[in-house]
């Protein structure tokens, strides 16, 4: 009876909080279940046409496979953040054409710019539940190595079949610890084209600064276009190739939005924790975190550094330094929020509550009491491999002895047929791998690479002896790093994609020492591999019945259940809301005045001189909004968003387009582990800034008519 009391009385608390708690990133299939909660909120399309992926507004609702975005014309316009386009920025910027700092806007089709290797527009054409053909074989009786193989072998049949369609790209992913599977169809899009982003100092204004805070003054939006050959095909970059017409893209909505109004965002989050366990929890944030905080700052002040008063360097290296300062700085949110809301106390008591619940109950205790014991062990296992691997994973900073290693691995995997080669090197993943040998002609600089190199290497070795590759040291002293790096050929792109496709031979009677570093690598990466996947094969089979058990529980006490975002499309909803704290009120957007303000003429808070004179002339045509009496930058809300949001749309109670998701703050950061409502907020371009900076600052008339708005001024 103890228990079922504590389970009624966090059944209350859960009733009281949800009706104010914004929390869930909901499948399209559970819209069912939340429907009637988002109406209550303000939603006035039907709730069953979220669950249509060939219906509007999902089926305009794209993944870049690393960001969301959305089509928003009828010409595969597709809008998404400045810092999910970056990379296709810094890929065509150098010296002379520094579209980083100045911006980019083609004047036309033909002028727009092919981006950055390896990008990608992925449609979403269906989800459909596929465990049935996941667990095929999968029994207890199988080892943890053999599970982890069974559930590969089975996951690349069921991406296969579904490959055979042209233009399509697959993906299986894991739902509830891995109880459920669900199989992603999306059209992939390999011609993709920058066509606009704004200046740095509107696009990421306040920089490092001002990143995950409020209040918020950045224009972070930019635009791509889908292309595709004149029979409809996807195929990559010709000149010949013609805009892609989506089924359906997004409206802007005229008037925007204001406080208290309801806002939708759907996107592809990318990972939160919030069905971990305890252990796994106080392990997080009391080890890995904080070790994997410290390489990052490290790396950080490594790279600037070494690019001090090198433009061009600069330039190579500015969206891997963009990325790693950004989640550096999450994971210092991350710590910071663990504390604040007592993250292990609160985690440990609500597993309690769990466990009580199962014990309390001898079905229970036969159906979930060994997992709940297994899962346990698993997590110290993994806990105590993973500390080592981040530190073996500092050899992967080294561009070109990545390039090696992933060489020498492609033709090894290629002495097999296809079906039994390792995922990430069968026939499919050919063109990703050309891409990302390609990108590293524009993000390389060998004395740059070698002192971070270097960094790297001082600190993995000092692994304990057992933890590092032997094979590997003996073969780096005796190359030396001079050599290393004068020696090599694999700098060169035309030779480094010439070895793609040549036998394993060829790599192991190489002279080239990268290539020579690869072979005497791999032996303890393939033993690396096969304990991993023995840990995987075990954790998979404990993890997927304690969340089963879980789920029942929270069923039981009336807890909605949703899966930790895994990447796949998600919907969630919330308010335009501010936030008062200690000694502050945020109140729910910023503006115009606030960035002029802010503007110094320097570093990260440079706004253009057109801004900067539009702004002090209150030059703000049609896109004031009527209840702040000036324009609009950024603003808040309570939706549930992560990493993968990035560059999702925000869309009104019709559906419309109101602006972009693009950050959090570092205070709601510790969501991703346990939402928090007062804590959590999200922050969101306002479209009227987008089209006033369209309008009245780059002249992208063009655009924005292709978008349906009708341009304020001539461009």
């Amino acid at each position: 009876m103890k228990c079922l009391a504590q389970a009624t009385a966090i059944a209350l608390l859960w009733t009281v909080t949800a009706t104010t708690a914004d929390e869930g990133m909901w499948m399209p299939g559970q819209t069912a279940e939340v429907g009637a909660a988002m109406r209550a909120d303000g939603l006035q399309i039907d709730p069953a046409q979220l669950r249509r992926l060939d219906a509007d507004p999902l089926n305009a609702i794209v993944s870049l496979g690393g960001c969301s975005a959305s089509f928003v014309s009828p010409q595969g316009l597709v809008a998404t953040n400045h810092h999910c386009v970056f990379g296709s920025i810094q890929y065509n910027s150098r010296e002379g054409q520094d579209y980083l700092t100045n911006g980019f806007l083609a004047k036309s089709l033909g002028e727009e710019l092919p981006a950055a290797p390896g990008s990608r527009i992925y449609v979403i054409e269906d989800m459909r539940d596929v465990t049935a053909g996941m667990l095929k074989g999968v029994s207890d009786k199988l080892n943890g190595f053999a599970r982890n193989e069974r559930l590969d072998t089975n996951r690349k049949a069921l991406i296969a079949a579904c490959e055979k369609q042209p233009n399509r790209r697959c993906d299986v992913g894991a739902y509830y610890g891995g109880a459920s599977y669900y199989l992603q169809q999306k059209l992939e899009i390999q011609d993709v084209r920058l066509v606009y982003a704004p200046a740095l100092g509107i696009g990421n204004f306040g920089g490092e600064t001002d990143n995950w805070t409020w209040p918020r003054h950045t224009g972070d939006f930019g635009f791509y276009r889908a292309y595709v050959a004149r029979d409809g095909s996807s195929r990559h970059y010709a000149r010949d190739n013609v805009p892609y017409r989506p089924k359906s893209w997004l409206r802007i909505a005229p008037e925007g939005v204001q406080e208290g109004d309801f806002v939708m965002v759907a996107g592809f989050p990318a990972t939160t924790n919030r069905l971990r366990t305890a252990g796994e929890v106080r392990f997080n944030f009391a080890h890995f975190e904080p070790l994997l905080q410290h390489l990052l700052s490290d790396y950080a002040a490594q790279i600037k550094q070494a690019t001090a008063g090198n433009r061009d360097a600069q330039i190579r290296y500015a969206a891997i330094l963009q990325g790693v300062e950004n989640y550096e700085k999450k994971l210092a949110g991350d710590l910071a929020g663990a504390d604040a809301i007592g993250l292990t106390a609160r985690k440990a008591n609500e597993e309690k509550a769990y466990r009580d619940w199962v014990a309390d109950d001898s079905a229970r205790q036969a159906r979930y009491g060994a997992a709940i014991r297994e899962l346990d062990a698993m997590v110290a296992e993994n806990s105590r491999a993973s500390l080592e691997g981040l530190r073996q994973a500092l050899l992967g900073r080294a561009q070109i002895l990545s390039s090696a290693r992933t060489l020498y691995r492609w033709a090894k995997e290629h002495e097999k047929p296809d079906e039994d080669r390792e995922s990430g090197f069968q026939d499919r993943n050919r063109n990703k791998t050309v891409d990302q040998l390609t990108q590293i002609e524009r993000r390389y600089l060998p004395d740059i690479d070698r002192k971070l190199f270097e960094a790297a290497l001082d600190v993995y070795r000092r692994l304990d002896a057992k933890d590092r590759n032997t094979a590997f040291e003996t073969a780096l002293d005796q190359i030396g790093l001079d050599r290393l790096y004068a020696d090599t050929k694999l700098a060169d792109t035309a030779t480094r994609l010439g070895w793609l496709g040549k036998p394993a031979t060829a790599f192991e009677a190489s002279d080239d020492p990268f290539i020579k570093l690869a072979v005497a690598l791999y032996p303890g990466d393939i033993a690396a591999e096969g304990v991993k996947k023995d840990r995987a094969g075990r954790t998979q089979a404990a993890r997927a019945t304690y969340v089963q058990g879980l789920r029942a529980y929270r069923q039981a006490i009336g807890r909605p259940v949703y899966p930790d975002a895994n990447g796949s499309l998600r919907i969630t909803w919330g308010k335009v809301t501010g936030r008062t704290r200690d000694g502050q009120i945020w109140t729910p957007f910023t503006t115009a005045e606030g960035l002029l303000a802010k503007h110094t003429g320097k570093g990260e808070f440079d706004a253009p001189d057109a801004a900067v004179a539009a702004i002090r002339a209150k030059d703000y045509g049609p896109y004031v909004a009527p209840a702040l009496g000036t324009l609009p930058v950024d603003f808040m809300s309570t939706v549930d968003i992560t990493n993968g949001n990035s560059g999702s749309a925000t869309l009104n109670g019709r559906g419309e387009f109101v602006g972009l998701a693009f950050d959090g703050t570092l205070e709601g950061v510790i969501s991703d582990w346990a939402p928090d409502a007062d804590r959590n907020r999200s922050i969101h371009v306002d479209s009227r800034f987008m089209l006033w900076t369209m309008d009245k600052i780059d002249g992208a008339g063009r655009l924005l008519k292709e978008m349906g708005v009708r341009p304020a001024s001539r461009s």
